[in-house]
């Protein structure tokens, strides 16, 4: 698997330099954003917020305002907890072209629950206006950028940071849901972090004669539950939603939702937060504890099946670790 390290950093600087009416606006994390090069090199582009979330957005919707179209770079969870009322009237309600790059998803920080956003796809996706996209490789990463902008109004990424894997070579398409397996058994469905996982499991699963449908989201809002119904449709025992996020309100919130206005009689399995804040820690320790890793998608699809796979860890993939702590990272975090 190829990793890339820093993919966001090349493709905002890359897409910025084309578009001068793209401003870039830091809230004091600027290295930890991957924007520092940015800052160096174009600082006509480059706006320092500070610490002062609530009035680094309402200073984006005035930008928005005048012409400007400004990427706000925070961790994911500074970006709608804080300034809520900010998001609303002076972003959302006016309908202004304000690009909020949300860093650190779900629990991909040992900061625990002060940096963890994993109520944001819940409060974004209830947002008049709002679109809200979600990075899950390398590729998706770098393209984020262009789709993000192309958007007539505000948009909101969950975007991964740091050494990230590239698992598609197509870039991300708004609305297009990604189908990586058309298998009849079980329907899985992921965005994010979790789909390098699933892929783990799959393959796994079709050794021990279980066939996997697999679907990556990167458009969470709109969510085209037309074509999840389709393949719903398709599988045998049910579906499985695996997220970086409470299943409340998250991607399991609206399969369901989907399935119940369709009048879809299936089995849903739903993997991820449950009605809980999660700890500090690393990612491949949290993944496991709060059951959103490979080996507790394996467990699910026995439990939708009642077949026992024989899978164990062994079977599975090796886990990727990522250092904790790096030096490129002044915070830490």
């Amino acid at each position: 698997m190829e990793m890339v390290n820093r993919p966001y950093a090349k493709a905002f600087e890359d897409y910025a330099v084309q578009h001068p009416e793209v401003l870039c606006l830091s809230a004091d994390l600027t290295s930890s954003c991957e924007i520092d090069g940015f800052r160096d090199r174009h600082p006509d582009q480059f706006l320092s917020l500070g610490m002062a979330e609530q009035n680094m957005l309402s200073f984006a919707g005035g930008l928005g305002l005048a012409g400007f179209r400004p990427f706000l770079h925070s961790f994911g969870v500074f970006l709608y907890r804080r300034p809520y009322d900010q998001l609303m009237a002076s972003i959302a309600y006016p309908r202004r072209q304000v690009r909020l790059m949300g860093f650190l998803p779900g629990i991909t920080t040992p900061g625990g629950m002060t940096h963890q956003a994993i109520e944001d796809i819940s409060v974004m996706r209830t947002i008049p206006n709002m679109t809200v996209l979600e990075a899950g490789d390398a590729t998706e990463v770098e393209s984020i950028v262009a789709a993000a902008d192309s958007v007539d109004g505000p948009v909101y990424c969950r975007i991964l940071r740091g050494a990230v894997p590239r698992l598609f070579d197509t870039p991300l398409e708004i609305g297009k849901i990604r189908v990586l397996a058309e298998g009849t058994d079980v329907l899985v469905i992921t965005a994010g972090i979790t789909t390098e996982e699933a892929i783990r499991a799959r393959a796994a699963l079709d050794r021990a004669g279980v066939s996997v449908r697999h679907l990556h989201l990167n458009t969470l809002k709109p969510f085209d539950a037309a074509t999840i119904i389709g393949h719903a449709e398709q599988v045998k025992h049910g579906v499985i939603t695996l997220e970086n996020h409470l299943v409340t309100g998250g991607i399991g919130s609206m399969v369901a939702e989907a399935l119940a206005e369709a009048g879809l009689s299936r089995r849903l399995i739903r993997l991820g937060l449950q009605d809980t804040y999660a700890h500090g820690g690393s990612r491949p320790y949290l993944m496991r504890y709060y059951g959103m890793d490979a080996l507790s998608l394996v467990r699910a699809v026995e439990r939708l099946t009642g077949q026992q796979t024989g899978i164990d860890e062994d079977a599975l993939g090796a886990v990727r670790v990522e250092a904790v702590h790096s030096v490129v990272k002044a915070e830490a975090l």
